[in-house]
């Protein structure tokens, strides 16, 4: 099973998100977040997490990459756990037995947006408000092979 975990090339996401997520973190969609937004409500670093942002599952916080890995039924059931309790504390969800499954549902569809795509794998989101709602899209960027020769540094120690 895989999902998806934050990644960072480079600090841009401490300045454009009011709460970026943490390297390595778990993340989904998180589209949920958006879903009573207007127009008005895209401004500043709102509007950065609405069009680009993925949801770490830890902090909350918001990435724009996120890389494809394996995930364990022991992680994904923890992670469930806490995304319910965050519908609870958050979102005003009358129990954990009522967020269970709406958080379920979350991990499942990241779970199926990452499946078909190698380790490394690195996935973008796209975020537009329509008439019926909020609408994703999702870009794929392919792992690159790299060679050894690449990255190894010739020479001779002696020198």
């Amino acid at each position: 099973m895989k999902l998806a975990r934050a990644i960072h090339f480079d600090e841009s996401d401490t300045r454009v998100y009011a709460n970026p997520a943490r390297t390595g973190e778990w993340c989904i969609s998180g589209g949920f977040e958006f879903s009573n937004w207007s127009e008005g409500d895209l401004a500043g670093k709102q509007r950065q997490a609405f069009a680009n942002g993925w949801l770490g599952c830890e902090t909350f916080g918001r990435v724009t990459f996120v890389a494809v890995t394996q995930i364990e039924e022991v992680e994904r059931s923890a992670l469930s756990a806490a995304l319910a309790q965050h519908f609870v504390d958050i979102y005003g969800a009358p129990s954990l037995e009522a967020a269970r499954p709406v958080a379920d549902d979350e991990i499942t569809h990241m779970i199926d947006l990452c499946e078909d795509h190698a380790p490394n794998t690195l996935l973008t989101v796209a975020r537009e408000l329509t008439e019926s709602g909020v609408r994703e899209s999702f870009r794929v960027i392919e792992a690159q092979d790299a060679g050894l020769e690449q990255f190894a540094i010739h020479g001779s120690l002696d020198e």
